[in-house]
């Protein structure tokens, strides 16, 4: 046992292996939030990195159709200027809204998809262990 000291206070020698044995279990137990928190930082990270690659896919989807739209656009411009009456006009406007209609269903379904895809990615993403 230690040597009782001026004040003739002793500190008991059981007294000081619980202390000893609190301050390790409270260093597990930071120990293990820490682990923890960087796993969620990390998964977190993951999911921000997928979300991120997806909305670059989308925003280069985007940027194609767009173009597709000008080339269309233009397509139907030259085709306008050549027709010769207006009964060829009203088809050929016809044909390019129709044309126009059906390409941006067909884009709403891919931007749909697209979207549910990058939830779906960065939802596996953040549940990975």
């Amino acid at each position: 046992m230690m040597t009782a000291d001026k004040t003739g206070f002793e500190v008991p020698e059981q007294m000081r292996d619980f202390a000893e044995k609190s301050v390790d279990q409270a260093r597990k137990a930071f120990d293990d939030f820490m682990g923890a928190t960087h796993k969620a930082v990390s998964n977190v990270e993951e999911s921000a990195n997928v979300v991120q690659a997806e909305a670059a896919d989308v925003n280069k989807k985007a940027l194609g159709y767009a173009e597709e739209h000008v080339d269309a656009a233009f397509k139907f411009a030259q085709e306008l200027v050549k027709a010769s009456n207006v009964e060829d006009m009203m088809k050929l406007q016809q044909d390019y809204l129709r044309t126009q209609m059906e390409s941006l269903g067909e884009q709403a379904r891919e931007f749909s998809n697209s979207a549910t895809k990058a939830v779906s990615e960065a939802t596996k993403a953040a549940q990975k262990d």
